[in-house]
């Protein structure tokens, strides 16, 4: 059996274990970066008019492809019968939510790679460790025209994958903590926040010589808002499943002695009260001071991963 923390000997068995939440955070971590990666990027800074090659954006195209590949791995492996994958990838219901989304991480995959080689061609060509992808690159160049073009279909791919993952879930109808229209969107929203924190702390640790401080402070403004979002959706998630008949569920997942801890240690204080304290106190105006940005960034992403893990797990075993 797979276990979150500890013995679960107390509970029901775990029929979609840890690599599923994994995976859904994964999933959601690579859209969230590809959409910041972009709204970065078509925003034009006052003091980098080439904005293509700002920190930020090299993070998310670093960030995009990395995480969903992974994240499909998990999931593969999870399927206990890998090689028969494939049949996903041919075999299509437009009735099945899990053919949509495999559908859609059947087109976002590639476009993340094909996005991550544009910004990143002059180092294709500079960089001999690259060189096998040099052929590719030329490639690339014939689509300069609709660059722009390629840009929106990914954009809109990556939204389609963040809410998938809530839709994923949703499918299950006998789960109510699950079976809500609120999940896709609080799931969207989320996974735009990690994007965020991944992204700053990729492009401070590992771009800094085009690191834009102006392109940080505006994703912090960002990050406050998406988290201020994410509060009345989680109200409203809960709220539903009061007034939806299933009052008990959801007593019963906001006070049970082990997830009720979780969410509201893990969920709300650490994930969301901690970066909006450090944002009124550390960060006050969105001062540059990067060792809180770090600490910001990291309870962000520990905060989005709690998320998943207890909506994974408390709906199955409560």
């Amino acid at each position: 059996m797979n276990n979150m923390w500890g013995s679960m000997a107390q509970y029901d068995a775990i029929y979609w274990p840890w690599p599923i939440a994994v995976y859904l955070f994964l999933a959601g971590l690579s859209a969230g970066s590809i959409m910041v990666s972009l709204i970065v990027k078509w925003n034009k800074h006052p003091d980098n008019t080439n904005s293509i090659w700002d920190a930020m954006v090299r993070a998310g195209a670093v960030i995009g492809p990395v995480a969903i590949c992974v994240g499909l791995l998990l999931l593969i492996i999870d399927l206990g019968k890998p090689l028969s994958f494939y049949w996903l990838l041919i075999t299509y219901n437009i009735k099945s939510v899990m053919s949509i989304g495999v559908l859609c991480l059947l087109l976002y995959t590639p476009f993340t790679f094909l996005f991550a080689m544009m910004i990143f061609e002059k180092e294709i060509e500079q960089y001999k460790a690259l060189a096998v992808l040099r052929p590719l690159t030329k490639a690339i160049r014939s689509f300069a025209h609709i660059a722009k073009d390629i840009e929106y279909i990914l954009f809109v791919l990556a939204i389609c994958v963040g809410m998938y993952t809530g839709f994923l879930l949703g499918a299950i109808e006998k789960i109510p903590l699950w079976n809500t229209p609120i999940l896709p969107i609080l799931f969207l929203v989320s996974g735009f926040s990690s994007g965020i924190a991944a992204n700053i702390l990729i492009g401070m640790a590992f771009f800094k010589g085009s690191l834009n401080k102006e392109s940080i402070k505006y994703l912090l403004v960002l990050d406050l808002r998406a988290i201020m979002f994410e509060i009345p959706l989680l109200i409203i998630l809960f709220l539903g499943l009061y007034l939806g008949g299933s009052s008990e569920f959801a007593t019963t997942a906001l006070t049970d002695s082990l997830y009720g801890k979780v969410f509201w240690i893990g969920v709300v204080l650490v994930g969301l009260f901690v970066p909006i304290i450090i944002a009124a106190t550390a960060l006050k105006n969105h001062a540059y001071k990067p060792l809180f940005i770090v600490i910001n960034s990291l309870v962000v992403l520990v905060g989005v991963v709690i998320l998943r893990y207890y909506v994974v797990y408390a709906g199955q075993v409560l």
